[in-house]
């Protein structure tokens, strides 16, 4: 027996996205790799998944992360996507700014020395 369909549910298997592809072709993809979008190239020829992830990266850099949830694909399906479209030329990703390094014990121990003496 067949259970029902879920209200809202995709009519289309993550596997038909990717051309039944379980692997990107770069494996250089993060979760937090921020993705550009180009807008110099057309988008016809590309899949309805691959136009909507376009027109969602072209106003400004989002991360793969980001864009899973806002088409609401599995992240191995998205990245399957992205990797096409870096293959195509039409995004560009970067890596994230890297979170700030902690700062020396002696730097942190002279400013504490400092406001001591302030206080």
């Amino acid at each position: 027996m067949t259970p029902p369909r879920r209200p809202g549910g995709k009519l289309v298997r993550p596997y038909v996205v990717t051309d039944g592809r379980s692997n990107p072709t770069r494996n250089t993809l993060d979760l937090v790799t921020l993705l550009i979008a180009a807008d110099d190239l057309p988008l016809t020829g590309l899949s309805p998944e691959k136009r909507a992830l376009m027109e969602l990266c072209r106003p400004g850099a989002l991360s793969v992360a980001e864009v899973a949830g806002h088409l609401s694909l599995p992240v191995s399906v998205t990245k399957v996507l992205i990797a096409d479209l870096m293959d195509s030329g039409h995004v560009v990703t970067r890596a994230p700014v890297p979170s700030a390094r902690p700062s020396e014990t002696r730097i942190l121990q002279e400013v504490l020395d400092g406001l001591r003496a302030r206080l």
